[in-house]
């Protein structure tokens, strides 16, 4: 398998950071999952989505998670990210808080495709 850089310098990374309760996590992954993978998401209908996001659980902490994506245009993700907030997805329900907004960081530095390739191939070797 091909090592490819986790985002394109340039770009930018949206990271999500809550906690769920703790009495329903299993039902918010479930509820992430449905919403997500659904046609109602708008966020996979724009082209400025470089990468899908990943929802990732801390091991140490598993009510905690990131929800990490890559876009080309942190813009258009917040007029979309506004959309978003006006459906009111069942999942939001179970955040801590309720507060579901990303910081957002730009890329600045990712390794070129082709050190990679180089390091790939030497390392077959």
């Amino acid at each position: 398998m091909a090592l490819v850089p986790i985002a394109k310098q340039g770009n930018f990374l949206h990271i999500y950071d809550f906690k769920i309760d703790p009495n329903h996590v299993e039902e918010f992954i479930r509820l992430f999952n449905e919403f997500d993978y659904s046609e109602a998401n708008p966020m996979h209908k724009s082209p400025a989505q470089v990468k899908d996001g990943a929802l990732v659980q801390d091991v140490a902490d598993p009510t905690r998670f990131w929800l990490i994506g890559e876009w080309s245009d942190i813009e258009v993700h917040a007029r979309i990210r506004k959309q978003f907030v006006e459906m009111k997805p069942a999942f939001i329900r179970y955040v801590v808080g309720g507060k579901f907004v990303p910081a957002y960081g730009k890329v600045v530095s990712a390794t070129p495709q082709e050190i990679l390739d180089r390091a790939q191939r030497q390392g077959a070797t």
